[in-house]
């Protein structure tokens, strides 16, 4: 099977915070970005609260708003900070390029298109795609009155509540070989308070199989590391499509390589045909 770009990877806003000094986790982003190369498709959260924690920072407290309105402040002051450290620590031989996207963008085709289009010139002009949603422009109310009016049309609609799932659609836009999910685990539990339940392989003989096998894992999967977030449930929902067109996926822990990950080294929830 013939595929357009080598890896779509995705890191979560949690597993990019030192909890403990309540910034980025700068070390972690070093080794990260060290290993980004052309034929990598890079998804990354983690603007919003980037951002707080620079407003914290540099005003001793919260901002004032609404809810929906630190969440676009927030992720404006934080997409710069994310971006300047990339650049930072990726390889300075290569480009880097800042992709914000939107559910639209995947709902339109002449827009699917082109965001297609503008990766894969990445790809072959020695750059990095930085993917990211772009909440500094889009309203929860405005996002949720767009998606049922497409599904008021009986269309297929893809909603990126999350970055899972604009990584999981980045991966089917791109025929990506694997899609890796970095988490703040190992991968996906039977019990999410014992770690040796960890589910090291999702497998079948073919994709129906896969898939039969992901929609019973789902059973074992509650809750989500913080507020907004999805869980492990969603997660495994979201790479069906991707399993679907071949896409290997990993899901695994930021405390490891990326080359760990995909050689097998390292230990994570390994999804795909036998």
């Amino acid at each position: 099977m013939k595929f357009d770009v080598e890896l779509v990877g995705k890191i979560g806003s949690m597993a990019l915070i030192d909890k403990a000094s309540n910034i980025l986790d700068y070390t972690k982003i070093a080794r990260l970005s060290a290993e980004l190369k052309p034929g990598y498709v890079w998804v990354t959260s983690g603007a919003a609260e980037t951002g707080r924690l620079d407003y914290i920072k540099r005003n001793g407290k919260e901002a004032e708003g609404t809810e929906e309105e630190l969440k676009t402040d927030y992720a404006a002051q934080g997409q710069s900070i994310l971006m300047e450290t990339y650049r930072k620590f990726v390889d300075p031989a290569y480009s880097i390029r800042q992709v914000l996207v939107e559910h639209q963008h995947f709902n339109d085709e002449e827009k699917r298109e082109h965001l297609k289009k503008t990766l894969l010139r990445a790809v072959a002009q020695n750059a990095i795609p930085i993917i990211n949603y772009n909440d500094a422009v889009s309203t929860e109310e405005s996002r949720k009155f767009e998606i049922q009016s497409l599904k008021n049309e009986h269309k297929k609609v893809v909603e990126c509540v999350d970055n899972d799932e604009t990584a999981a659609q980045i991966a089917c836009l791109l025929k990506a070989k694997t899609l890796l999910i970095l988490t703040g685990t190992n991968g996906i539990y039977r019990d999410k308070d014992d770690p040796s339940s960890l589910i090291r392989e999702i497998s079948g003989k073919d994709v129906f199989e896969v898939l039969d096998n992901i929609t019973e894992t789902e059973k074992f999967c509650e809750g989500a590391s913080r507020k907004g977030a999805n869980g492990a449930k969603a997660k495994l929902e979201y790479v069906k499509e991707a399993v679907k067109i071949g896409t290997k996926v990993i899901i695994g822990s930021a405390e490891n390589s990326v080359k760990d990950l995909l050689s097998g080294k390292a230990v994570a929830t390994r999804i795909g045909v036998r």
